[in-house]
């Protein structure tokens, strides 16, 4: 494929997959999310007793024998099982016939915090009970990091490069920009972008010891907030450059209208308001938005001290005293981790597409250190052309997406 230097190649989404603890494909998922549910419950994938928290986003019912065969997913994590089930519900969802599909110009971008650390916890446990030498050799060829976009380009017969980002919660947001470059580019006809990860007593565990984890509920900008929910599931979106997706009559969600990156380099856990909003800013100029035309903001919003104050003065200090309607989904997702902004993301699509933004649910109590509009406990009717996805990260790895409604 040649690169062509004189056209602007526009990037735009066809396709939504999403596995959630609100349920799976993107009408469930919206229907729940614009109706305030909860995705929260008792955690039960494994033993909390020693924990001081017991509560997690996790999926319900899910079986991955219903996206692909048995044979394959007992080889796998279960944060490649949720990639390829998303993966399979975004091609449904973007009327892609997997048998005609040119898969040498398509590539697999993906996030994702913990990879496949069920692995992991499994051989150990395997190590521990019964020796080293009785670890099965399939779980040390799949536990590797990278395996979960490999697996789901396997999967796909994707032929195209394949890449995963671990720049933990921001990592869905790098692989959507990474996505949008690679397309404008001229270096692939479609991406296949997002994020996953799996519940992980490795993760809830670290989590619960720095005291990050509220008890019962996540309440993102709430005076009383007492930390995140963890979670886990997978959103995938289909990109594709506006030729392509004419040219087979798809139907557009919305277009990638640029990204922004930024490195608070302060501190490990707490985010810096200048570099969250050097992200925000750096994501508008490339997209050539300026701030007031923006309709809407999906935070990252994780319902912890630090982040809800440092994104909200970052709000404040790009957009001023006019209060854009922010929300968070992790309310009632819980953090999904890397795959966190690439739900978003989806969420973002679904907003433009519906002008019906989601809510902040659990929010009683108002506090003047986030004074922002945070779009309290039920979704609102609003036309937004222009959403701006925050993905912010430990490490202080920043990565705002900016999506606006399609034009031709």
């Amino acid at each position: 494929m040649k690169i062509n230097k004189t056209k602007k190649v526009r990037v735009v989404v066809t396709g939504l997959g999403v596995i959630s603890s609100l349920g799976f494909g993107k009408d469930r998922f919206w229907e729940n999310l614009i109706k305030g549910k909860s995705g929260i419950s008792k955690v039960d994938s494994f033993d909390t007793i020693d924990h001081s928290t017991h509560f997690g986003g996790e999926v319900r019912d899910f079986n991955p024998d219903d996206f692909m065969s048995r044979k394959k997913a007992q080889v796998m994590g279960r944060a490649s099982h949720l990639a390829i089930a998303a993966t399979k519900l975004a091609f449904k969802d973007a009327k892609l016939d997997c048998k005609k599909l040119l898969f040498e110009n398509t590539a697999v971008f993906l996030g994702t915090t913990g990879g496949e650390s069920q692995k992991i916890e499994e051989m150990d446990a395997v190590w521990l009970e019964k020796g080293v030498d009785a670890i099965d050799r399939m779980s040390i060829i799949q536990y590797p990091v990278s395996n979960i976009s490999s697996n789901v380009a396997l999967e796909f017969r994707v032929k195209g490069k394949t890449q995963i980002f671990t720049t933990a919660c921001a990592a869905g947001n790098y692989a959507i920009g990474y996505g949008f470059d690679f397309l404008r580019l001229g270096k692939a006809d479609m991406v296949i972008a997002g994020g996953s990860d799996a519940f992980s007593y490795l993760s809830y565990t670290g989590f619960n010891q720095v005291r990050a984890i509220a008890p019962e509920i996540c309440q993102p900008f709430d005076k009383n907030r007492k930390g995140m929910i963890p979670g886990e599931g997978a959103g995938i979106i289909i990109l594709e450059t506006l030729e392509s997706a004419q040219k087979r009559n798809a139907h557009i969600y919305a277009e990638i209208a640029g990204y922004g990156l930024s490195c608070d380099a302060f501190h490990m856990t707490n985010p810096q308001v200048e570099g969250v909003s050097a992200c925000m800013e750096s994501a508008l100029k490339h997209s050539g938005i300026i701030p007031e035309d923006v309709d809407y903001i999906s935070a990252h919003g994780t319902g912890t001290k630090f982040n809800d104050r440092t994104e909200s003065t970052s709000i404040k200090k790009i957009f001023g005293s006019r209060k854009v309607p922010v929300s968070s989904i992790k309310s009632m997702l819980g953090h999904t981790m890397g795959a966190a902004s690439a739900i978003e993301a989806l969420t973002c699509c679904l907003t433009i597409e519906n002008s019906l933004i989601p809510p902040t649910i659990n929010h009683e109590t108002s506090d003047a250190e986030c004074d922002i509009d945070c779009v309290p406990n039920v979704a609102r009717k609003h036309t937004v052309d222009i959403a701006l996805n925050n993905g912010f990260a430990f490490g202080g790895n920043n990565a705002s997406v900016v999506i606006k409604k399609f034009k031709d």
